[in-house]
């Protein structure tokens, strides 16, 4: 090549160099100038009172730690550990649940103390004694990825962070001298109880140890490492309150008294690693996401990874609107959780040890809840996770022989009704995510659904599952029509026709339990005869024939097909005046106490509980949208807030505050597994949600808490009739303006060709 063309190429190669890195910092300059820091929206304390069960604490988003201040335990409202109610601290946990019915995890607790450590716990009523501290509100900060309090009792400020797989700790003491760490690995929460326990010190500033345990999750392993800034000077060990001699021991309720002669700065700062395989790989999450002592830092960058999920959906609305809508989005992201170490391994459901997986693998998965709306939410919000979150579905197959139903720290916990990872596996697939084993999850998705538990026998015989032979058979058999439609969607994409077939009329079953004399789904005997005496009102016996309902609430769960339960009422009238009656009655069976799972209740239909979701909604295939928009305002109104008991009922692991973010955005997934969101009535004035390289906007014209009627819309400047949108325009972007008014419009959503499919 002459010099002449050498000198060409280097002028163009260094021209374009100048271009590439002149693009990138404009793009740099760019994101940071649109990225808005939205943590300042959120509360953590919001739905920590009451019945939401949501953790508080630090942690970042699907973050295998949640480290989190427990209190002593006070009843059903305190399954996360914490609730705003109580006034104690005993220590600080790594992991947690949030929002769950159901209590377990708080693992390896860690408690700052000056003075004598005892080695039992406080009573609410007697602090002095035993350990733990009383705490007011007011030496309390929480904030995504950072969380403070004074321990009234030792005069101890304790901060809180975390990464993915760490916990960090900052304990400022009063004094310099008679400072301790106690360790507890006997107590958990709920209904966990330790197996065995194990702690050793390795050196001056290292510990490491495990904790197994049985609760919820059956054979839950859980091992960890912790780094001291300071020396430990000596280590006391007991097994419960029992002394064992020397640097290490095993037993049923291992504790560790460490002490410290004299701090710098007052100060003792702890890193924990977890890791659900070993003590060395928790050592090596350490040393891969928290290597420094800088807690500040830290903080930082905690705060930074749940800014960068808060800016995914950018939105412009009242206070209360935003403080609400962002701790909702904050409160999605809690799990699924992390499951495997840095460098890819995990323990798997068959407790084998599986190294260097080429996914990150998720647990606690409360799916009987969450798919109804937080994994379609998944789908616009999380697009890099959700291959992910399928893999670990198919993980979980291969190593128990059917898909998850409702999965924590490795274990089955069979919890709730139906098999619903595979509707959120044919909504991925539908809406393109398949970076898969498309194969392997069809298999897993046609054997999970030919089992033969909890009625399943019955339903593979095209047969109604007899109330008599089957508890909770109605909700049973609903839920099951829901997940045998999604695998009819995906057999028919997969031209599997036969299995389209089969799947068709299974999922059709739900009309068996239809008794059109009074118009709800009801229980129906082997002889064929309905079960009596029946009083659609009664939850006492909900477990006969439902699952934390009645036969009101139940009467409507047929989100894969409206419109075959708009003709099993005969009329759209007879339907839509059954459907108003669901929200006007409220009647209730003297001498009978609403169980407390259903709560939110606007007359008979409870937004409380899961279930009910997609009801409002409904309203919209029978032509009258302008109702679900009053519902939607009103449910607003009377079950969000920003108090510490701004949740109605359990936010079970983020669907109560998936059903929020969409429906405040002006639409649900009614039908989540075909990738249409019906509109309601938009809370915003403004969203754009950031899907990859592109954004969707939604505008509302003249919103206000008078306007609240979708009264015409247009769709990328074109006139927009439909009372629902797609998936495909939410992530192919574009902007959608609904103009707002104050009474219902006539004609917009009403037509037959415009309601939703």
């Amino acid at each position: 090549m002459s010099k002449k063309c050498n000198k060409i190429v280097f002028s163009f190669i260094f021209v374009f160099s100048l271009f590439a890195v002149s693009t990138a910092i404009s793009q740099e300059k760019k994101s940071k100038k649109n990225s808005l820091d939205y943590t300042k929206y959120v509360d953590p304390i919001i739905g920590s009172a009451g019945h939401g069960h949501v953790f508080v604490g630090a942690n970042v988003p699907f973050g295998a730690v949640q480290l989190g201040p427990v209190n002593i335990f006070e009843g059903w409202d305190w399954c996360s550990g914490y609730n705003y109610a109580g006034n104690t601290i005993l220590g600080f946990t790594h992991t947690h649940l949030s929002g769950t019915g159901i209590g377990d995890l708080n693992d390896i607790l860690l408690l700052p103390v000056s003075g004598k450590v005892a080695l039992t716990k406080g009573t609410k009523e007697d602090m002095v004694n035993g350990y733990g501290s009383y705490f007011s509100h007011k030496n309390e900060v929480s904030t995504p990825g950072y969380y403070s309090v004074v321990l009234d009792k030792y005069k101890i400020k304790a901060e809180l962070t975390a990464s993915e797989r760490v916990g960090f700790h900052k304990y400022t003491f009063d004094t310099a001298a008679d400072s301790h760490i106690l360790l507890d690995l006997a107590d958990g929460i709920g209904w966990d109880k330790p197996v065995k326990t194990f702690i050793k010190k390795i050196n001056e500033t290292k510990i490491v140890g495990y904790r197994y345990s049985t609760g919820w999750a059956t054979d839950q392993r859980i091992y960890f490492a912790m780094e001291f800034s300071e020396p430990i000077t000596s280590i006391a060990l007991y097994d419960s309150i029992a002394s064992i001699r020397g640097n290490e021991g095993e037993g049923l309720k291992m504790k560790a008294v460490l002490d410290f002669k004299t701090l710098k700065n007052k100060q003792v700062l702890v890193k924990v690693g977890i890791s659900p395989v070993s003590s060395e790989n928790a050592s090596a999450n350490i040393n891969a996401e928290i290597p420094n002592w800088d807690f500040d830092k830290i903080v930082k960058e905690a705060t930074a990874k749940w800014n960068k999920e808060l800016n995914k959906i950018q939105i412009k609305a009242d206070d209360k609107t935003m403080k609400v809508f962002y701790t909702s989005l904050y409160h999605t992201m809690f799990a699924p959780s992390v499951f495997n170490d840095v460098n890819g391994d995990y323990r798997g459901t068959d407790k084998k040890v599986y190294e260097k997986a080429n996914f990150t693998n998720y647990t606690t998965f409360s799916l009987w809840d969450t798919y109804r709306g937080l994994h379609p939410l998944y789908t616009i919000t999380q697009p890099e996770k959700m291959n992910d979150i399928v893999k670990s579905f198919l993980a979980i197959y291969q190593q128990q022989g059917r898909l998850p139903v409702w999965h924590l720290m490795g274990n089955e916990t069979n919890t709730m009704n139906g098999n619903h990872s595979i509707a959120v596996i044919a909504d991925a697939y539908l809406k393109g995510y398949r970076d898969y084993d498309v194969e392997l999850a069809y298999e897993a998705m046609k054997k999970t659904a030919m089992q033969t538990r909890d009625g399943m026998d019955y339903i593979q015989k095209l047969e109604y599952i007899p109330a008599d032979k089957v508890i909770e058979s109605v909700g049973n058999a609903l839920e099951y029509a829901i997940d045998d439609y999604s695998i009819a969607q995906m057999a028919k994409a997969l031209n599997k026709t036969e299995d389209y077939t089969y799947f068709t009329k299974r999922a059709n079953l739900y009309k068996l339990y239809f008794d059109k004399e009074t118009t709800f789904m009801r229980g129906k005997l082997a002889n064929g005869n309905w079960r009596t005496p029946f009083n659609p009102l009664s939850s006492v016996h909900r477990k006969d024939d439902y699952v934390e309902g009645n036969a009101w609430q139940y009467t409507w769960l047929v989100p894969q097909d409206p419109y075959g339960l708009i003709d099993l009422f005969g009329s759209e009238d007879k339907f839509l005046a059954k459907l108003d009656a669901l929200f006007l009655l409220t009647d209730k069976v003297e001498g009978e106490d609403v169980s407390p799972d259903i709560s939110g209740l606007i007359g008979q239909y409870a937004q409380g509980n899961e279930p009910n979701h997609h009801i409002p909604y409904l309203y919209a295939y029978a032509g009258q949208p302008w109702k679900t928009a009053k519902l939607i305002r009103e449910i607003d109104q009377k079950f969000y807030s920003t108090k510490p008991d701004g949740l109605c009922g359990n936010e079970d692991l983020g669907q109560m505050s998936a059903w929020y973010i969409l429906s405040s955005m002006g639409f649900y997934s009614v039908n989540p597994a075909n990738g249409i969101y019906v509109l309601g009535s938009p809370l915003v004035n403004n969203a754009v949600i950031h899907y990859k390289e592109n954004s969707f906007t939604l505008n509302a014209i003249n919103n206000s808490a008078t306007n609240i009627y979708i009264q015409k819309a247009e769709y990328n400047g074109k006139p927009y009739t439909k009372s629902y949108i797609t998936h495909e325009m939410i992530v192919k972007g574009g902007e959608l303006k609904l103009y707002m008014g104050s009474k219902p419009s006539a004609t917009w959503g009403v037509k037959k060709e415009d309601r939703p499919l």
